[in-house]
Order: structure tokens, then C-alpha cells, then sequence
């Protein structure tokens, strides 16, 4: 059990190290797309999280998936508002010629 913790946790560093560096070179131009993508991709964790509280395997398993789908929600809706703010600064505040 003690080497598959140690594997799990050298893929998950691994992950957040390669995810900082590929986030960190894209240019200023692309955060609005890649934030569309990642809440996308929250929005999946938030089903995963539900399916995981919907089996109901044991109590701390509930209560670990009630907090994961509180977390995850609130990361969807943060990102949707960021997103949404983002995009307003790249609206031309002159008036349309028609």
C-alpha cells in the first residue's frame, strides 16, 4: 500500500508541475479560451462527484463527495464569473455605427 501512496503522489506532483509550466507560457490571449476549458472540465468533476456520492458507500465517502461537489460548483461558477469579466474588457466601449 505504501508504494502505490508514493506512486500516487509522484503522478500528482508531476501533474501540477507540467499543468504550472504549460499554464504559465500561454499568451495573454488564450486565458479566456483555456478558462472556458477548465470550467468545462470542472463541470466533469462535478458529475464525477455526484455519481460518487450517488453509490453511497460509506459515510466518510458521502461526506467527502458533498464536500468535492461544493468545491467544484463553486470553482464552475468562479471561473464562469472570471470568464465573463474577462470578456467584458475586450468589448469596445464606443457606441455601434449603424
Amino acid at each position: 500500500m505504501g508504494s502505490n501512496l508514493i506512486d500516487a503522489l509522484f503522478i500528482f506532483m508531476l501533474a501540477c508541475f507540467i499543468g504550472f509550466e504549460v499554464i504559465r507560457h500561454v499568451s495573454p490571449l488564450l486565458h479566456t479560451p483555456l478558462m472556458s476549458l477548465t470550467n468545462a472540465l470542472d463541470a466533469i468533476a462535478v458529475v464525477g462527484a455526484i455519481v460518487l456520492v450517488g453509490e453511497r458507500k460509506s459515510a466518510f465517502a458521502t461526506v467527502l463527495g458533498v464536500i468535492a461537489i461544493i468545491a467544484a460548483t463553486s470553482n464552475v461558477v468562479g471561473g464562469f464569473l472570471i470568464t465573463d469579466r474577462m470578456l467584458k474588457m475586450f468589448k469596445s466601449s464606443r457606441p455601434v455605427k449603424k
